[in-house]
This record gives C-alpha cells, sequence and structure tokens, in this order.
C-alpha cells in the first residue's frame, strides 16, 4: 500500500472530527481535498476506509489504517520534537479510560502531564475499552481485559472492588430484613448502561432470573453515584467513590462486593509521550486499586 503522511493524517481527522467538513476546518485545507485524499487512501487500501455517516466512522477495513496514521503520526511527532524541542507542538496522545477510573484516581494521575501532553481520553465501560484500542481509535486503554490486543501490550493494574450501596432511606425501605431474594427482585437498581453487568452479577447471586426487576439507567458515573445518593436505586460502587460520599450512601451488602481486575494495554511503539502516560497510571494504580491477584 503506497500512502503519503497527508493521507494518514487526513484519515485521523475524519474520524476524530466526525465529519469531512470538520476535518478539513483542523487541517487548514477545503473538504474537496479531504475528500480527494480520502479517497487516494482508499483506492491505495482497495478497501473502503470510511463510513460517510453522521458522524463518520472508522470501517473493520480501516482499522489497521488507522492504527498505523496514528503510528506514523505519533513517530513523526516524536521526531520533530527531537529536532525542535522548543518550538514542536505538545504531542496528541489519545487514551480509553474505564468511567470509574476516570472518576476517581486516573484523572489526579495524569494531572503533572498536562502541561506537556495533550489528552483525547475517551470514557468508556471496562469491558468496551479495549474494542476503542483495538479500533486504532486510541493507543492506550484502561481495560478489564487481561489478554493484549494485537500488537499492544498488557500491564496489570490491579483490582477495582465494588459495594452494592444505597443511600439509607432507601435501604430502610427495600431492605429491612436485608438484601434477600424477595427484597431485591422488587427494589429499583441503577445500572450504567444496557453493557454494564455489575449489578446484574450481584443479582445472580441471589435471584434465578433478573428479568423483572427494575431498571434505572444512567450513563455517567458522577450521576450514577448521585442517583443513588438520592434514592433512585441501589448500586454497585467503587470503594473509592465511598471514601468521598459523606455517609450519602452506604454498603448493605458488604460480603457482596464484586472485583473488576483492570489492565493497562498499550501500542508496542517507542513513545516517550505513550511511555510518560502509561507510567503515571500504572504507578497511581499501585495506591489506588487493589494489588493485581
Amino acid at each position: 500500500m503506497d500512502v503519503d503522511l497527508a493521507q494518514l493524517r487526513t484519515l485521523v481527522a475524519v474520524v476524530d472530527e466526525g465529519s469531512l467538513d470538520a476535518a478539513a476546518r483542523r487541517l487548514h485545507v477545503t473538504p474537496s481535498a479531504v475528500s480527494q485524499r480520502l479517497r487516494a487512501l482508499e483506492v491505495a487500501a482497495g478497501r473502503v476506509l470510511v463510513h460517510r455517516g453522521r458522524p463518520a466512522t472508522v470501517t473493520p477495513a480501516g482499522e489497521p489504517v488507522l492504527r498505523l496514521a496514528r503510528q506514523v503520526g505519533l513517530l513523526v511527532a516524536d521526531t520533530d520534537r527531537r529536532l525542535d524541542p522548543d518550538g514542536a507542538a505538545a504531542p496528541v496522545v489519545p487514551i480509553a479510560v474505564n468511567a470509574d477510573s476516570l472518576a476517581t484516581w486516573a484523572l489526579p494521575a495524569l494531572a503533572p502531564l498536562a502541561g506537556d501532553v495533550l489528552l483525547d481520553l475517551h470514557s468508556a465501560d471496562q469491558a468496551d475499552t479495549s474494542a476503542l484500542l483495538r479500533a486504532g481509535t486510541v493507543m492506550g486503554a484502561v481495560t478489564s481485559d487481561a489478554e493484549p490486543v494485537a500488537g499492544c501490550r498488557a500491564t496489570p493494574l490491579g483490582t477495582m472492588r465494588y459495594l452494592p450501596c444505597a443511600a439509607p432511606a432507601f435501604a430502610e425501605r427495600w431492605f429491612p430484613d436485608g438484601p434477600d431474594a424477595g427484597a431485591l427482585l422488587r427494589a429499583p437498581v441503577v445500572v450504567f448502561d444496557r453493557r454494564d453487568d455489575l449489578q446484574h452479577a450481584y443479582l445472580r447471586r441471589h435471584l434465578t432470573s433478573t428479568a423483572e426487576v427494575p431498571v434505572h439507567y444512567v450513563p455517567a458515573s458522577a450521576d450514577f453515584g448521585a442517583a443513588v445518593a438520592l434514592g433512585f436505586g441501589w448500586g454497585m460502587l467503587p470503594e473509592q467513590q465511598l471514601a468521598t460520599a459523606g455517609g450519602a450512601v452506604a454498603p448493605f451488602d458488604p460480603g457482596g462486593a464484586v472485583d473488576v481486575a483492570l489492565h493497562w494495554q498499550q501500542w508496542r511503539l517507542e513513545s516517550e509521550p505513550l511511555d510518560r502516560v502509561a507510567a503515571a497510571l500504572v504507578g497511581a494504580a499501585r495506591t489506588a486499586l487493589r494489588p493485581p491477584g
């Protein structure tokens, strides 16, 4: 496949910005130039690389080309900084972090890098972040997947423990005799989104079927915790979040913890900015999480 740097940069811009027009503004060229570059890259690859929808998304055939484009861009940026340390632009490092880590320990870990590295953060469930790595959307990911994505290396971070929690008034109303099967079948539960299995993993320990359990969906970590504190329902909260809850929520079944092992995965590529991000996250995880099992 014979490609040039402008074509690869165009692919990255289209996927990141979500449209050819927005990519043109980012690259300071016309939409026609973006379309021509993208088409030339697709001709060289012999495949359609981008779905021209709203937003524009990479196709399965385009995923390895997108990874190539990001890797080449990272290497070029590293070389620019070595040639001109003072004049080179700050590197952009796209990473995916599961929402609960982002809401608790990951942002403080990354804060010292904010003056030297531009972070493009993607938040998703820990079971989904590796898909962003596989698609070439990000260069590294905090994920529950221990098996390295092709072309990546994996480092255990530790275990995030989740506890079934509720507001005191909610627990008094719905669990006066404890969380028995009958109570859990009737009590509303807060779930992050339809891919979040933490609450149902707990319920399956007590119920033969979870189909009839009433569910509120709240797809944001801070809002999820707020919904539990406000009494919408009970939910599985990371123990790190309980430390700042101020008594608004409390575990109603301390023995019902669900542990999720987290890993850091990143491209097998020599890159000082990416390695700095990895070191910051791995170092912080050693104190924020339970040791790897």
